[in-house]
């Protein structure tokens, strides 16, 4: 059967089966599991027409996975997956502007719906619409319907809609955080049971299908009212009594909405449904209309797996049912490859050990070298590798096979913060001894998550392993700008597992524990399942790096990072507190200069940092133009529109923007810069996050060094503070202009080729192809124009967004840049290039093979879509910026071994920090420019010359 025949029509039930009070009825939310498998899923396209399937695959995946899990307390004796028809419903004749709010479906997932039912129906099981319903009425009224018939029901859905139906017989299953929903859940979620859910729904509203509710009232407000009045009509009746004024006035005000809100929220428990009930019994797939649609979509790896469930002889099948099935079928192979997304993943909590003595870590020790391969996590009591304590180790050397070494807690089990005896720990010193050789050893893979942190940890204990994976950089290599790359997530993603939080075990807020507190029952669990998992994310990555050719970009700009970015953070800089002082002081009275302006102004004292404050004065009592209101009925008062007015020629506008510009070197550098001196070293150790950037660009925090602002000298003024040791000089090393010099090369654009090759000045250059003015002749604010358009031509600028830069009409700026590109008309060819390979992939690459992700690049919305157009023309760009930085930093260490004292301290921007003796900077300058300046080769031959500026000085600022 194709793909778009007989779409929507069910399978006729061989064996109809009567529920009763001995059935268990699974309904699952098919709707939810689409655009659940949509979102988590990088986009995938069918290599023989490019036909969108990454949700078709997902579903599946969780299909095939939720068949094949069911244990024999959970197994269904009726199976039915249900959709949300296309098309309105009967709440859209009741509020039209039900769900009016919600973004148009993407495009690309629109083909891939009738595939999902399509997949339902071929494993076996009955695929549920009906026109003019939701799929949570079609749920609602199975699902009462066999609760008066005595029997079990599971939906399968997080969805809140659904937990009115929760009773003793009815719980709710969230497969994605294996939790079972049932009526403690819904009590903690919505403060009342689940009888009272419609009427807190009916309350609160709902932004996401745009319920109305009664404004000012949110679920716990509601919760409050329904079980002091008992009821919604009780409650609007008697709302006059209420004492609060908003909230009286509201209710009445409101009364009618809430009870539209009560018709839009209830679930319809008496459709006269197609397909009766006893329908839905479970029946085994066919195996040749299985295997047909799974080769159709060429999900191979799922159709390994299938053949190795319904093959593998046991009693377990595909459903848990011995009736499937049993014989091998042809081409069946029982080991799974590396890379599958595993069928039924365990995760034993029981098997894992706590390792309280050195026979026992001497056996673990023995194991990792038995495999060749450890995974390592290091548990401490803070998140800042340079300042955190050791707690305890965790290792992983095969699935469920896991451990936890506790070195430091102080009360475990009872332990002597509560009373007791301190729990039984190997001394950390023996510990560390025992487990360095085989960390050390290179003959054995040490498996990491985020694994620089550890490194840093590590190296304060003078451990350095090697060699070692990343899991986090190998999905970071495979699907960046697509998704999060922390364990957790990748844990859901891969194998449908949530791993325990750690607020689970240590609470939150002011109570929470730091690790060395938690008891060791609970400890060795969390701990040992991190490794756990972090063991079997790399099996799964590790062979897609080459399948998905992406090994190279790994291996060369990812892998070999962590170990130089956990020594730069350890060398941290040195910061002097005088000069943060003196700015705080000479930040603080200006902005106290400009508070009295502004009070002068505006002809009474106010806060300046209160927005309602500043939008009542600017438009309520000076009554200025282009005043906008939010949701909330405040005045707008952002920077944009404090721009717009300051651009009319409105003093008090200009006085807050600059009040605000020195409020926020403030608070965010001087006061605390300060605060973020470590008082072992006495220096600042930022912490480089390396995946968190679509192009591969790093970013830092704590203190964020990125952000400081140096377009004006205030803000260059906090480069001051940062200083190198006595005796010690800094010295900045920054890469001219390698975003225009990588554009020049990969839009092939002669003219600019040889300006760089023969150092001419490029803005100038520019304004001379584009205005007529002679090199000789150029004035700095021609120039200016040309060096605004070269930069935001790279930034896939529009003619609206150039104009607001250089303060010009619209049609003018449109004309500039019509120009640029008939001057330089391989850019424009390149931008179109690179958008249409993002379309056709969903991703663009860089000169190196980095895969930069670019979301919404197809969407309907125009200014979605426009956004993603400009990150696609940037990403190759800014990318091959970012992977030149990360190959030079790599090379970095060994190529200033032989300078003695010289450390590397910093990467921000195009620019690197080292620190070296004042008797060595000359050479440290000369090999950080060869090193720099040669780090795309030799991998790849820039046609521009690349060329490094470097500077030595006793603070940053004075070395640029």
């Amino acid at each position: 059967m194709s793909a778009d025949s007989n779409p929507h029509n069910n399978v006729p039930c061989p064996h109809p089966e009567p529920v009763d009070k001995d059935s268990h009825v699974v309904l699952v939310d098919g709707s939810g599991y689409i655009f659940r498998a949509y979102h988590a899923l990088p986009p995938l396209t069918r290599k023989t027409d490019r036909l969108p399937i990454g949700a078709v695959h997902g579903f599946s995946n969780m299909l095939f996975k939720l068949l094949r899990e069911q244990t024999d307390a959970a197994r269904p004796t009726h199976f039915a997956v249900i959709f949300d028809a296309s098309g309105t419903t009967f709440r859209n004749e009741i509020y039209d502007a039900y769900k009016a709010n919600r973004s148009e479906t993407p495009e690309d997932l629109i083909p891939q719906f009738p595939l999902t039912r399509e997949a339902t129906r071929a494993f076996g099981a009955q695929s549920i619409e009906m026109t003019g319903f939701e799929a949570d009425d079609l749920i609602a009224t199975y699902a009462r319907q066999a609760e008066a018939k005595g029997a079990r029901v599971t939906i399968i859905s997080s969805d809140k809609d659904l937990m009115q139906l929760v009773s003793d017989r009815v719980q709710m299953l969230d497969t994605m955080k294996n939790r079972a929903i049932g009526i403690p859940e819904v009590q903690d979620k919505f403060g009342v049971g689940p009888d009272k859910v419609i009427d807190i729904q009916s309350l609160a509203g709902d932004s996401v299908d745009n319920v109305p509710g009664v404004p000012g009232i949110g679920v716990k407000t509601a919760a409050l009212l329904i079980n002091e009045y008992g009821d919604l009509d009780t409650l609007l009746a008697r709302a006059g009594e209420i004492k609060q004024n908003k909230r009286r006035e509201n209710l009445i005000e409101f009364a009618e909405q809430a009870r539209i809100s009560r018709d839009l929220v209830t679930l319809k428990t008496d459709i006269n449904v197609e397909v009766p009930l006893s329908d839905l019994a479970c029946c085994d797939p066919e195996p040749d209309v299985l295997f047909e649609f799974l080769d159709r979509m060429t999900f191979r790896t799922l159709t390994n797996r299938v053949r190795a469930a319904i093959g593998a002889g046991d009693d377990d099948g595909l459903r848990g049912n011995d009736t499937v099935v049993s014989a091998p079928l042809p081409g069946a192979d029982p080991r799974p490859a590396m890379a599958e997304t595993p069928a039924n993943v365990v995760f034993d909590k029981d098997k894992y050990e706590c390792v309280q003595d050195i026979e026992r870590l001497t056996h673990w020790i023995e194991r990792a070298y038995a495999t060749g391969i450890v995974a390592v996590d290091l548990e401490t009591d803070g998140l800042d590798s340079r300042a955190a304590n050791m707690v305890g180790v965790c290792l992983a050397v095969d699935d469920n096979e896991a451990c936890y070494i506790p070195l430091a807690h102080v009360g475990a089990d009872g332990g002597d913060m509560f009373g007791g005896a301190a729990p039984k720990q190997i001394p950390m010193d023996a510990a560390l001894s025992a487990l360095k050789p085989m960390l050390e050893d290179k003959t054995i893979l040490k498996v990491g998550q985020n694994f620089k942190y550890d490194l840093g940890v590590f190296a304060r204990h003078d451990i350095h392993p090697a060699p070692y994976d990343d899991t986090m950089l190998m999905s970071y290599a495979l699907y960046a700008g697509l998704e999060s790359h922390g364990m957790d997530a990748m844990s859901e993603r891969v194998f449908g597992h949530s791993p325990i939080s750690f607020k689970d075990i240590a609470g939150t807020g002011k109570a929470q524990k730091t690790f060395d507190q938690i008891a060791l029952s609970e400890a060795t669990p969390y701990a040992a399942e991190d490794a756990d998992v972090t063991l079997r994310l790399y099996k799964f990555y590790k062979p897609k790096l080459g399948q998905d050719r992406v090994a190279t970009v790994y291996e060369t700009t990812e892998r070999p990072l962590p170990a130089v970015i956990a020594m730069m953070e350890n060398n941290g800089i040195k910061v002097d507190r005088a000069v943060l002082a003196r700015l705080s002081s000479d930040f603080a009275q200006k902005m106290a200069g400009l508070e009295d302006e502004a009070t002068e102004l505006a002809g009474e004292k106010f806060n300046l940092g209160s927005p309602k404050q500043l939008g009542e004065i600017l438009f309520g009592k000076m009554g200025l133009e282009g005043g906008k209101k939010t949701k909330t009925g405040a005045w707008q008062t952002g920077a944009g529109v404090l721009d717009d007015l300051a651009a009319t020629g409105e003093k008090l506008p200009q006085v807050i923007l600059d009040w605000r510009h020195y409020a926020k070197l403030k608070s965010t550098y001087t006061d605390a810069l300060v605060a973020q001196i470590n008082p072992n070293s006495g220096r600042v150790h930022t912490s480089y996050s390396l995946a968190s950037t679509t192009t591969g660009r790093l970013s830092s925090s704590d203190p964020n060094l990125q952000n400081i602002p140096i377009r004006t000298e205030d803000g260059r003024k906090i480069r001051d503070a940062f200083i190198a040791e006595a005796g010690h000089t800094l010295v900045a090393a920054d890469y001219s202009q390698i975003e225009l010099r990588l554009l020049a090369h990969v839009a092939d654009l002669p003219t600019m080729k040889q300006a760089f090759s023969d150092g001419v000045d490029i803005h100038a250059l520019t304004a001379s192809e584009m205005f007529g003015v002679a090199l000789a002749d150029m004035d700095a604010a021609t120039r200016r124009r040309a060096k605004a358009i070269n930069f935001g031509i790279i930034y896939g600028i529009s003619a609206f967004g150039l104009a607001n830069n250089l303060n010009i009409s619209r049609s003018e700026a449109s004309d500039y840049i019509k120009s640029y590109f008939e001057k330089f008309p391989g850019i424009k060819a390149y931008m179109e290039d690179t958008k249409s390979e993002a379309r056709q992939y969903g991703y663009v690459t860089t000169l190196f093979g980095r895969k930069c992700h670019i979301k919404g690049i197809t969407d309907r919305n125009q200014n979605v879509r426009g956004f993603a157009e400009r990150q696609a023309i940037n990403a190759p760009i800014q990318g091959a910026a970012a992977d030149i930085m990360r190959r030079a930093m790599i090379r970095m260490p060994e190529a200033i071994a032989d300078i003695h004292g010289a450390k590397m301290l910093l990467q921000v921007h195009d620019e690197l920090v080292f620190e070296v003796p004042e008797g060595n900077a000359d050479d440290l300058i000369k090999i950080a420019k060869t090193t720099m300046e040669g780090a795309a080769m030799p991998a790849v031959n820039i046609s521009v010359p690349l060329v490094v500026d470097a500077k030595a000085a006793s603070n940053w600022n004075d070395a640029h």
